[in-house]
């Protein structure tokens, strides 16, 4: 019997861990590395510049796996996550299969809103051809649904598909 293309997109049985916790306080200055945020439904996260911002774009996402790819693609030792700008990191779920869907980040609930593209602030953090290496690697953004506090090493959670 034959799996529809429904079916495969819906199947999502792996659960992710958040690796790293980042927050930009103002538009480029450096990144506050720490180990647990608050999710607000209508503040984003709180401490980022970013919190206050009802769009689509309260929270951002890379996924571990890429820093390596990034890496290899721009011939440098390693990507830390601070270096792509992005609120947290996490392992182990592809992230592009969260789209449609509602997530649980922690005890947070979250919902895909988009890809996050690299900016070229980029090639300042990680020199020259570092906005290419990023195309397809760059993570994605999301809103706040239900709030609630993201800690490292929480688990990363399909909930539902969105209509």
């Amino acid at each position: 019997m034959a799996i529809s293309v429904a079916e495969l997109l819906a199947d999502l049985p792996q659960v992710g861990s958040v690796t790293w916790i980042g927050l930009r306080p103002e538009r480029r200055a450096p990144i506050k590395v720490v180990d647990h945020v608050i999710a607000d439904q209508h503040e984003g996260l709180i401490g980022d510049r970013y919190s206050g911002s009802s769009g689509k774009r309260q929270v951002s996402i890379s996924q571990q796996e890429h820093l390596a790819v990034i890496a290899s693609l721009l011939s440098i030792e390693r990507c830390p996550p601070e270096l792509l700008r992005r609120n947290i990191c996490v392992s182990g779920i592809n992230l592009l299969a969260l789209k449609g869907k509602a997530f649980k980040v922690g005890d947070a609930v979250l919902k895909f809103t988009g890809l996050c593209h690299p900016c070229s602030f980029m090639q300042t953090t990680l020199g020259p051809g570092a906005y290419n290496a990023v195309r397809g690697h760059g993570g994605i953004t999301a809103q706040v649904v239900e709030g609630g506090r993201i800690s490292l090493n929480d688990s990363v959670r399909v909930l539902n598909t969105l209509d």
